[in-house]
């Protein structure tokens, strides 16, 4: 069987700022939140493995506790046209004979590290600062790829997180279509409408699943996915849109899915159940078009194989869609009340 590789149509990412037409885009379908307090964890909150650093603050849309939120009043037209008749994909760990490559590496540098100029095919939404890229950087799938070649690199001395896509270097000179810039210590976003190395314009990293917060039973953040065909639009806080249609009965980047509380996975491995339950507490975000219901995870050659089979048994059919939109304090910050 041939994976489906997630890539973008990079021809269709124009920098288009707007949401959803409508007014139900944005609303809370007639239902009060609860306590804002209860929509952070920061109990939960865990560095990134080799450094002190947070995948940014506590209350960072990201660490958002969804599990109470109203359903979106579009949750089941955007599922409509998100073929929601097959089951998850894990997109790592050993699959189709990609073994333990599979997935998106993470490489940690220090502050001695050597900084290089990156140029951009789309300049313009690029952050144009020098990148800690070198012979050491990991790129996803491999220098040779013909797939997304997402490069994220955290400088522990700094907690500053860069990610580039469609990363390449003939040895000297470093080239990718894409590249952003966080602190992972601040809740400031890229400027609406701009790009990042996601389609959405949100950061990769926080929406990564790692083997060592799924053994240990950490997970306390959205995990980030893809599927074919998304609208014209963003919701807050995704910044940017890479949309083949204006219907709005599409799904937006930045559209946040939770797994039914009612799912039962008592017949799942005990890995599998943390990750299950990670998804009806903290929900899926969809980043990028790609494979229906594929979501990602870091590289690791430790993924067991059967928490890999169990996480592609839980159907897409169990998840709708949740307003978050409630949450916002701010349109250019991912903190959450």
């Amino acid at each position: 069987m041939l994976r489906i590789r997630h890539q973008r149509d990079r021809a269709l990412r124009a920098p288009l700022t707007r949401l959803l037409a409508g007014a139900g885009a944005l609303v809370l379908a007639g239902t009060v939140l609860g306590s804002p307090a209860s929509a952070v964890r920061p109990e939960l909150e865990r560095p990134v493995a080799g450094t002190r650093c947070s995948e940014f603050p506590a209350d960072n849309w990201w660490h958002a506790d969804v599990s109470g939120l109203p359903v979106h009043a579009r949750s089941a037209a955007w599922l409509s046209h998100m073929s929601t008749d097959v089951d998850l994909h894990p997109d790592f760990g050993p699959s189709y004979g990609d073994g333990p490559n599979y997935g998106i590496p993470i490489t940690v540098v220090g502050k001695k590290h050597k900084l290089k100029r990156v140029s951009f095919d789309y300049s313009s939404e690029s952050d144009h600062v020098r990148y800690p890229v070198g012979r050491d950087t990991k790129i996803e799938g491999g220098r040779g790829s013909d797939g997304d070649r997402h490069a994220i690199i955290v400088d522990k001395s700094t907690c500053r997180l860069y990610e580039l896509y469609a990363t390449s270097t003939n040895g000297r000179r470093w080239h990718a279509g894409s590249g952003a810039v966080w602190s992972l210590k601040k809740n400031k976003l890229r400027p609406d409408g701009w790009t990042s190395a996601d389609a959405a314009g949100l950061p990769i990293l926080p929406g990564l699943l790692r083997w060592n917060e799924v053994k240990k039973n950490q997970i306390d953040h959205a995990i980030r996915f893809t599927v074919p065909t998304t609208s014209q639009a963003h919701l807050w806080p995704a910044r940017h849109d890479a949309g083949s249609t204006s219907n709005p009965d599409y799904p937006p980047m930045g559209a946040r899915f939770r797994l039914a509380a009612s799912y039962d996975a008592s017949s799942l491995s005990p890995y599998a159940q943390h990750v299950v339950a990670a998804m009806k507490t903290y929900g899926l975000v969809l980043a990028d078009n790609g494979s229906a219901w594929y979501f990602q995870g870091e590289q690791n050659r430790r993924w067991p194989d059967g928490l890999i089979e169990d996480l592609k048994t839980i159907p897409a059919s169990a998840f709708v869609a949740v307003d978050t939109s409630g949450l916002q304090v701010s349109p250019n910050s991912a903190q959450v009340r």
